[in-house]
């Protein structure tokens, strides 16, 4: 099953440059990687990252990261995603920038 993570630039820069990531500062703040699955990602772009440009959107297997993937209630009761370690690029199938457009965040390619 694919999940999803949404960087910043700056955020995925450094992922890449260090090959791994303790994630976002809410990340951080909460102490476990933040992800969405594909039905959560507009509900999250909305939420925290409404008008924001330069955004990325990360491909992961949860399959892969099961281990330390755990499902958990989060907005409206909704199971999310949740990784309990870094983010390790090696985790990242695929990535791509989220577009900005007039009309919102552009997920069309998923």
């Amino acid at each position: 099953m694919k999940i999803y993570k949404i960087l910043r630039a700056d955020e995925w820069a450094a992922l890449q440059a260090e090959g791994e990531t303790n994630g976002a500062p809410v990340d951080i703040a909460d102490g476990y990687i933040h992800f969405s699955a594909a039905d959560q990602l507009r509900g999250t772009l909305d939420k925290h990252f409404a008008g924001v440009e330069g955004l990325h959107l990360l491909t992961c297997d949860a399959n892969s990261m099961a281990a330390d993937l755990r499902w958990e209630p989060s907005r409206g009761g909704a199971l999310f995603p949740h990784l309990y370690r870094k983010l390790r690029l090696s985790d990242v199938t695929a990535h791509r920038p989220i577009v900005l457009t007039p009309q919102g965040h552009d997920l069309k390619e998923l």
